[in-house]
């Protein structure tokens, strides 16, 4: 199965992007088909034995549309989508202007003897009723001109019965011109006849300005929304903006500047203090201290030095330092950023379905109770031109923008502001399941802990502590065990060098043993010292309280005599107790799922806070765990980092990797926390329920937007109150309802998590 992104072209509302998707869905081969109208992107998932991307723009320009493979963002020229200069932005301006030009001199006509304002004589008295039309008819033919794309793409689909947003305003706005071509003859007539009551009626109804103004504001409030929607991608064009054009490499001993498609993998470029790092490698010379905040969300900076890797994109702060390149071009930590930002975009909630559904027959009933209200009015007795403008005003009002953006801006503003905070969402559909989570279920090492075992207590018996420690690295050197590299690393700390070993022996399950100085020394646990005949009677009560804290003793002996023994631990993180303690406060329960052994996950367990843990499970027991738990009606949640927690993230209704693991944990996740902070867990859950939050509202408000306007446009108010709908209130109403949809999404774009507000660590 083959995934491609393709960039749609010609939609206008929620019922293009479900005519392009039922579309597509049918073609042998489709697995999964997702379109997107505010991105005008569209997800394809195909057999490429029995389809290729060829057939697939064919489709979609059989059914009406234009399509084109899309380009990765991280391989376009710099952009920035909030710029008006770009080539759609700059169409929809200079109509915008063409519009307006014409529109404003035609109303201030058409309303000026009814609001009293002054007009030139030529266009006043019943004797310059032709003059009066006719103006009124050369000022709208610009406006029909710079709004063409409307009829031609409405009257199309029209024809080929999917009937779309451009649809009802071509019917509304090319009625209201026509009936006003329908009056100018009428005026002749009555000029002809000599009916002055005729000329008076249909001079005053030309409808003219409403034909003009529905398209006006049409494009007026598609323009404003255009203009808020730029600004939902700005977390992409940020990203985009990150990698400098130019890297300064060393070749043949010199110092050359060059581009950074140019860069490849070990490469020496060099870095100034203030420039950006150009791709990721790893530091070969010199120190630095890298702010990494656009990439990991973390504000303050990170001291890097030799063998330290760096991150593309990151700015190096102070320091000038040589690295060798190790990913370069898409592979580059940011490029991947991006174009998971770009797929989360693209990619469509479960919740989206829901107005997709309502929008694919949506417009066929407006345009059914348009014909209805219309004929209804007719056969009650009132005039063609009241019925008229009822079916307009139902038409133009009714055009289901707001629906179709209520889901996508929101799930946009949403995974843009999770990426600027370290939080990467690979897909609309975790972001949507994330705001429901019953429960997190956390791996212990490397997710609640450091992940690197440290020594947490030294006590020496008969010698001091650095004899202790001599005596101890000379012997854990030579092992490759986890906990001997963390007593290695606090002797060359404290200065003490390791001395060479004799007759090295590893003994499976119990230690070392060896001959240092010419005396039989051991390093191990207890079973080896009641092996070797060495008294440990003195430290017994230490062990006990290590093991009861999730330590890990090793003792350490010479010629049957205790030296000391050094305590070793996987340290908790710092933010691990406080991000289950706000998780507890959310209302959700937090599991530890570790294979260590019980009591050591008993002491970590009480560390933190947890209620429960389960302990000793294998690594291919993770997975059963997690679906134990999905049996028993939860949803859950899983966060790890390790090779062993790739299927438990898989089988999680959400998969959430720590960003410092590797590589097929991170694959496997849903979302991805950059800063291997704990705390960004229910960070992610309450930006999850925000977001769901704010797409609720926008559909709310949609949804009563028309179950209120359509009626009120169709007039049954007018009978009881005189309430009616003109047709340009109508098309002002649903313009501002499409503009209220995208900002009321852009709120998320200040979304701060509770804890922050509280802590006020924003």
């Amino acid at each position: 199965m083959e995934k491609k992104l393709f960039d749609i072209t010609g939609m206008t509302c929620s019922a293009c992007s479900t005519r392009v998707e039922r579309g597509i869905s049918r073609l042998e081969g489709i697995k999964e088909v997702s379109v997107n109208l505010l991105t005008n992107s569209m997800s394809v998932t195909f057999d490429e034995s029995v389809l290729d991307a060829g057939k697939i723009i064919g489709k979609v320009e059989d059914i009406g549309y234009g399509a084109a493979i899309h380009i990765q963002a991280a391989k376009k020229e710099e952009t920035k989508p909030a710029d008006t200069s770009t080539p759609e932005m700059r169409k929809m301006k200079k109509r915008l202007l063409v519009s307006l030009i014409f529109t404003v001199p035609l109303f201030y006509i058409a309303m000026g003897e009814m609001a009293g304002w002054p007009l030139p004589g030529f266009l006043t008295g019943m004797e310059n009723a032709m003059i009066y039309a006719f103006t009124q008819f050369l000022l709208v033919i610009p406006v029909l001109i710079a709004g063409s794309h409307y009829f031609r793409a409405g009257f199309k689909n029209l024809y080929k019965l999917s009937p779309n947003m451009d649809s009802l305003i071509a019917i509304g706005s090319g009625a209201a011109f026509v009936y006003g071509i329908y009056a100018i003859y009428k005026i002749a007539w009555g000029f002809g006849h000599g009916d002055m009551d005729m000329i008076h009626s249909f001079s005053m109804d030309l409808y003219f300005e409403s034909s003009a103004m529905i398209l006006t504001l049409i494009t007026l409030g598609k323009y404003f929304e255009a203009k808020a929607k730029n600004r939902t991608s700005e977390a992409i064009t940020r990203l985009m903006s990150l990698a400098p054009k130019t890297a300064i490499a060393l070749r043949n001993g010199a110092e050359v500047e060059i581009s950074l498609d140019d860069v490849v993998n070990g490469d020496v470029l060099i870095v100034k203090a203030g420039d950006a790092i150009p791709v990721d490698g790893m530091i070969t010379e010199g120190y630095s201290s890298v702010d990494e905040s656009a990439i990991t969300g973390e504000s303050l900076p990170v001291e890097k030095q030799v063998g330290d890797k760096v991150t593309g994109g990151t700015i190096n702060k102070t320091g000038y330092f040589k690295m060798q390149a190790t990913a370069v071009g898409e592979n580059t930590t940011l490029a991947k950023i991006i174009q998971l930002v770009d797929e989360a975009t693209s990619s469509k909630a479960p919740i989206a379905k829901l107005a997709d559904k309502i929008s694919g027959i949506f417009v066929p009933v407006v345009i059914l109770i348009a014909l209805i209200a219309t004929v209804s009015w007719m056969l009650l007795g009132h005039g063609f031109e009241f019925a008229l403008a009822i079916g307009i005003s139902v038409l133009v009002i009714s055009c289901p923008c707001a629906l179709g953006l209520a889901t996508p801006t929101a799930i946009m503003v949403g995974t843009g502001r999770g990426a600027a905070n370290g939080i990467l969402i690979k897909s609309a559909e975790s972001l949507e399941v994330a705001h429901s989570i019953d429960i997190v279920v956390l791996d212990k090492t490397g997710t609640v802990t450091e992940g690197q075992p440290s020594v947490t207590d030294i006590i020496p018996i008969h010698v001091d502590e650095k004899a202790l420690l001599r005596v101890a690295a000379s012997l854990e050197k030579m092992s490759g065990h986890p906990l001997a590299e963390p007593i290695v690393a606090q002797a060359e700390a404290v200065g003490v060098s390791a001395k060479e070993v004799q007759d090295y022996e590893l003994i499976p399950g119990q230690g070392i043993v060896g001959t240092l100085d010419g005396l039989l020394c051991y390093a191990g646990n207890r079973k080896l010292m009641e092996a070797a005949g060495v008294d440990i009677e003195e430290v017994l009560p230490h062990e006990d309280t290590f093991a009861e804290s999730g330590k890990t003793p090793l003792f350490f002996a010479c010629n049957s005599q205790l030296l000391g023994v050094i305590a070793v631990a996987d340290q908790v993180k710092a933010t691990s107790k406080r991000a289950v303690d706000e998780l507890t406060r959310m209302g959700i329960d937090v599991i530890m799922l570790t294979g260590d052994n019980r009591k050591t996950a008993e002491a970590i367990r009480r560390q933190v806070g947890l209620k429960r843990v389960i302990a000793e499970v294998l690594p291919e027991d993770k997975e059963r765990e997690v679906r134990n738990l999905q049996e028993s009606g939860k949803r859950v949640a899983m966060v790890g980092d390790g090779i062993n927690d790739a299927p438990a993230l898989a089988r999680a209704d959400v998969g959430i990797a720590i960003g410092a693991g590797t590589d097929i944990a991170i694959e496997s996740a849903d979302i991805v926390l950059m800063k291997s902070d704990l705390m960004d867990v229910p960070t992610t859950i309450s930006l999850s329920r925000a977001v769901m939050r704010n797409i609720k509202q926008n559909l709310f408000w949609a949804f009563i937007y028309n179950t209120i306007g359509i009626p009120v446009a169709a007039g049954v108010l007018y009978g009881t109150f005189g309430i009616l709908l003109n047709p340009m209130i109508a098309a002002a109403a649903m313009s501002f309802s499409s503009v209220s949809v995208v900002l009321n999404a852009l709120r998320l774009r200040f979304f701060i998590p509770k804890w922050k507000r509280e802590t006020k660590t924003v």
